[in-house]
């Protein structure tokens, strides 16, 4: 039997890391890091850093794969993930064969929480089901960027009595939902914000949270929309990727009251 064990590393801050994911990160015998590149070689520099700091007692190899790219133009969006992950699968089935005997401990060391917008769960339920290996894996949560925005812009994510809802930038090009005052946007490509400009909405906006480049903007959308949008693209060139999450609140009052 092959173990993998899918450990959440939080959101680009090294010192994120539960103590659960310490103890998890001595178990491992292969750590996969799939490289997206050379502008992201950031992401796979701090799991190397994580690794380094917090690996005490075990000795321990890293495999680098190539994550292949989503394709598909026309298809659709659910359908592009769809091949994507299929692809994905592929891939994390090799390293699986070649890379773990049996007996042998594999991690796959995960941005944030690996509940949150991350398929590695998803695929790894794949591969169970194909059958084509015998494997059991762990997940171990991790600190998201969403509970990294809300402590640096020291703002309640919810308001009392009141929903959340985390969505993406796709979703919330169709508007502000209507039974929600609190919204987190992730995967925001296209500022999808600036929509919301001319409504009573305040944003708290972040980019590369936790990490030396992090970035902060908030304040009334109406004000500071344009300012976000230059940054965002200036850091975007700058680094060559951008990494940023959002909270939109409307209707807020004073909570003391």
């Amino acid at each position: 039997m092959k173990k993998i064990l899918v450990i959440g590393i939080g959101a680009g801050n090294p010192e994120y890391i539960t103590v659960q994911a310490v103890k998890a990160l001595n178990r491992v015998d292969v750590f996969f890091l799939m490289d997206k590149g050379v502008s992201k070689e950031k992401l796979n520099h701090l799991r190397r850093e994580i690794c380094k700091r917090y690996i005490t007692d075990r000795n321990y190899r890293i495999v680098e794969a190539t994550t292949p790219e989503r394709q598909g133009e026309g298809l659709g969006y659910l359908k592009a993930v769809d091949n994507l992950n299929a692809e994905k699968q592929h891939v994390f089935e090799r390293l699986i064969a070649e890379e773990l005997d049996d007996g042998d401990c594999g991690a796959f060391l995960v941005w944030g929480d690996p509940s949150l917008y991350d398929s590695t769960i998803r695929i790894l339920n794949a591969i169970i089901k194909a059958g084509q290996h015998v494997i059991e894996y762990e997940v171990i949560p991790g600190i998201t960027s969403v509970q990294a925005l809300t402590a640096q812009h020291k703002v309640p994510l919810n308001n009392i009595g009141h929903s959340v809802e985390i969505t993406t930038g796709r979703r919330l090009a169709r508007g502000f939902p209507d039974n929600v005052d609190s919204l987190v946007v992730m995967l925001d490509a296209e500022n999808a914000y600036k929509a919301l400009a001319d409504q009573a909405v305040e944003i708290f906006w972040g980019a590369y949270l936790g990490t030396p480049d992090e970035i902060l903007i908030s304040g009334k959308l109406s004000e500071v929309a344009d300012e976000i949008e230059r940054v965002r693209n200036a850091a975007r060139e700058a680094n060559g990727w951008i990494m940023d999450t959002y909270l939109l609140k409307r209707g807020v009052q004073d909570e003391s009251e």
